[in-house]
């Protein structure tokens, strides 16, 4: 019996596969239809998992099937490989983030060549490299120039455990998502990324995007939070102050009855300097500073709040309400103040209730308005526009659309980043780097401590520069960028990554975007798929690209489960990929992973479900070995017999379905199920004293063909075996033939009474009165209706007969 030496052949191909440069992609060859198939690409950690061996096994079936198809197929690969583990690293082993980094690249890099990807390995890039973020800073520099980039002091989310700014979406439920450290608010002077201009086209988009599953979209969605108010003016009085208050309910604006602002506003400091109320008020705005958003705003948070001394006038009816600032208002939404209505909001009441303020209703049961003079008696929803109207006439309020998105804060206290290409001099202000000038290095003379401001400051070769504009002392920015600014540009370079005059060949990326297929963690929905959005559109701005979306279809896979919890070094129950590997080859792997579910649902692993897989694999290789000789001779297909027909059937059908489920959806496991039926089958029809062998060769032929891109080691040794030339992934798809699949018998069932009691074989042609007496005439059916009464039989052509009997 042969025996599959999966070890020696993934070894042979693997080096095969490198020797021919077989996935070299050209992008400038435009003679075939062009397809960019993409999976996230991984930060460098050093490791494979297993969440990695489904992703990119998921990408390299359909990066390899389109080949196959006649594609001209993109297929890279690179790391995000700048971010705080590799500093964090520096800090606690002495080692420096760029060791550290490279280091854990080249042993990734080696793991996942044991894989058998695809990649054109020719194209890959690390966003650390100078040659990559040099392009990271010039695109910093077009934002600016063009309004897209600015600075600002403000609130920001502060780890103190990391030491850095983080963006909203990597503070998860109040903790730091990389330490888990509480994170607070800090007074910084931070660089942002205009978001919020696009934000209606980010919104819009989506609904072009029919590729793309439901749940992300929707969670862009939530996340862009549009909706439709009004904002109003308040004056504030004994100053010349105004509140500005966006609402969704001006309906309701004749029962305000006190005014809030965040701690964090500006106009606090302003308005209580130099009072009474001065010293208390910055005692609370400093506890405030203490406490995280979550902690702030859940619904079960005790309400706490202080008056200001101030008091503000409500525009509709002139009525004076008192000012206080709130826990539960933050800066982050509309303009960081609010027009408290205790009588229809539950925070407002509760707020209400324990400072004893004034509770006024505004709307009945029936929806309709009452306490509102002149427009008591509307439904709520017609007053909204009313006293909105009205208020605009009297310049004190205007129809208005908010957006929860807010601008992409990105300034980072860390070393391990791109630096910011601008200086700061006392003459010029902030002036950018030439792009000449560019890349603006990462020094090297610098101390890791974990403690203090950006390691840069450490540094004063970096600090120390001069004004590109005037020529006298400057110094550099010390912050780095956040590392989703690298990762959201990365699948551009990769068309044209050898350029070193520009980012890229804006005519070659406009003729390969958007990517026809992104693959990666649902997880990423929000922060990096929607920053690569709007860096798409940005860069659209500038004149760089003429496309609006940067990916066409998504496929968010599922997570490699244990006894149904997520796999994870803290729970213990990881699987190495490279034990698996070892064991029982990168083929097996991949085919579990293709086959144990589908790619959008959690896989729960099994070490049985492996060793089948295996074992599969095995008998694939013996039945080929056993044939391979028919297999290279000349027989022709020749069908003299029912079981000749049905073996072409089977063959075709499994074609046209695998052929199916790779073109129109990701059902790799079902695709593998139909191909082991075929296996069954094969087997069955080789120890038949009639077979063909032209019909055995065609067979094996297609079978070879259609495990080829899940099992690409195999294919090509079965390829091989079988006297082929060249790689099984230079040949074109095979078509199933329609003649093959038209059956002269069919199965099928008959029900008694709406059970099935028997299934028959009959001609395909067979007419309902045949159909009807050959069901009565089966001794199954005979036992099922004996001794009792047949009151109705009914035939459906080519699918069943009931009985019907009493």
């Amino acid at each position: 019996m042969s025996v599959y030496n999966f070890k020696k052949v993934e070894a042979k191909w693997q080096k095969k596969w490198e020797e021919t440069n077989q996935y070299k992609t050209d992008t400038r060859d435009t003679s075939k239809p062009l397809y960019y198939t993409l999976e996230m690409f991984p930060y460098p950690s050093g490791k494979i998992h297993m969440g990695h061996v489904r992703n990119y096994s998921i990408g390299d079936v359909v990066a390899r099937f389109k080949k196959m198809e006649g594609y001209n197929v993109l297929h890279p690969m690179g790391w995000d490989s700048f971010g705080l583990p590799a500093e964090n690293a520096a800090i606690k082993h002495g080692i420096h983030p760029a060791k550290w980094t490279y280091e854990n690249i080249d042993d990734m890099k080696n793991q996942l060549k044991l894989l058998g990807l695809s990649y054109d390995w020719e194209r890959e890039l690390a966003t650390s490299n100078p040659d990559y973020y040099k392009f990271t800073q010039e695109i910093f520099l077009k934002f600016l120039e063009a309004g897209l980039a600015y600075k600002k002091k403000s609130y920001v989310n502060w780890c103190p455990s990391c030491e850095t700014v983080l963006a909203n979406e990597q503070v998860v439920g109040g903790k730091c998502e990389r330490c888990d450290s509480t994170v607070i608010k800090k007074e910084l002077e931070q660089w942002y990324f205009k978001t919020t201009e696009f934000a209606e086209e980010l919104l819009q988009g989506l609904d072009e995007l029919d590729g793309w599953p439901e749940k992300v979209k929707t969670m862009q969605r939530n996340w862009i939070g549009k909706s439709h108010g009004a904002e109003l003016v308040f004056d504030i009085e004994g100053t010349d102050e105004k509140m500005v208050v966006y609402t969704t309910r001006p309906d309701t604006t004749y029962g305000v009855t006190f005014m809030c602002l965040a701690p964090e506003s500006p106009l606090v400091k302003e308005l209580v300097a130099g009072t009474e109320y001065e010293e208390a008020v910055n005692e609370f705005v400093q506890k405030m500073h203490t406490k995280t958003e979550i902690e702030r705003t859940a619904a079960d948070a005790e309400k706490e709040g202080m008056f200001i001394g101030k008091y503000v006038i409500n525009p509709v009816n002139g009525k004076r309400v008192p000012l206080w600032i709130a826990n539960y208002i933050l800066m982050d939404y509309g303009t960081g103040a609010i027009m408290a209505v205790p009588a229809h909001d539950d925070r407002d009441k509760a707020f209400a209730e324990k400072y004893n303020l004034d509770i006024i209703p505004v709307i009945d049961e029936d929806g309709k308005l009452i306490n509102s003079e002149e427009f008591n008696g509307l439904d709520y929803k017609t007053a909204q526009d009313k006293i909105t109207e009205k208020l605009a006439k009297e310049g004190r309020g205007k129809k208005t659309v908010n957006y929860r998105l807010r601008d992409w804060l990105l300034s980072r206290q860390r070393y391990w980043g791109v630096p910011i290409p601008v200086v700061y001099c006392e003459d010029c202000g902030i002036v950018p780097v030439n792009k000449e000038d560019l890349p603006i290095l990462l020094p090297t003379d610098v101390e890791f401590t974990g403690k203090g401001e950006s390691p840069l400051t450490t540094s004063k070769t970096f600090v120390n520069t001069v004004c590109p504009k005037c020529g006298k002392p400057a110094t550099r920015d010390v912050d780095t960028m956040d590392t989703f600014v690298d990762s959201s540009w990365y699948f551009l370079r990769y068309i044209d990554n050898k350029n070193e005059e520009k980012m890229f060949d804006s005519e070659l990326v406009n003729k390969w975007m958007p990517v026809d297929q992104y693959i990666g963690g649902v997880e990423h929905a929000i922060m990096h798929l929607l920053y690569a959005r709007f860096f798409t559109k940005a860069l659209k701005k500038v004149g760089m690209v003429d496309f609006d979306e940067p990916f066409k279809n998504l496929l968010t896979q599922g997570m490699v489960l244990m006894d149904g919890s997520k796999m994870s070094k803290s729970k213990g129950n990881t699987v190495s990929p490279l034990e698996i590997i070892d064991e029982y080859g990168a083929d097996t792997a991949r085919l579990f992973v293709l086959f144990a579910a589908p790619p959008e649902r959690d896989l729960d692993w099994s070490e049985q479900g492996v060793e089948g897989c295996f074992r599969f694999l095995n008998r694939v290789y013996r039945l080929v070995d056993e044939l391979k000789d028919i297999v290279k001779s000349n027989a022709e297909i020749k069908v003299s017999t029912k079981e000749d027909k049905a073996m072409r059937y089977t063959i075709h059908s499994t074609l046209k379905k695998v052929t199916g489920e790779l073109s129109e959806k990701f059902g790799f496991n079902t695709a593998i199920a139909a191909l082991m039926e075929l296996i069954n089958e094969m087997y069955k029809y080789k120890e038949l004293d009639t077979r063909n062998d032209g019909i055995i060769k065609e067979g094996i032929e297609t079978i070879i063909t259609i495990l080829a891109p899940f099992t690409p080691h195999m294919g090509e040794e079965l390829w091989e075996m079988i006297g082929k030339e060249g790689s099984i992934f230079d040949i074109s798809w095979p078509e199933y033939d329609e003649k093959a699949l038209v059956k002269d018998e069919i199965e099928i069932v008959v029900q008694v009474n709406g059970k099935v009691r028997a299934k028959l074989s009959i001609d395909a042609d067979m007419s309902k009165e045949d159909m009807e007496k050959a069901a009565l005439e089966n001794e199954k059916v005979k036992a099922s209706i004996d001794g009792k009464n047949v009151v109705k039989v009914v035939a459906v052509p080519k699918k069943l007969v009931n009985i019907v009997v009493k």
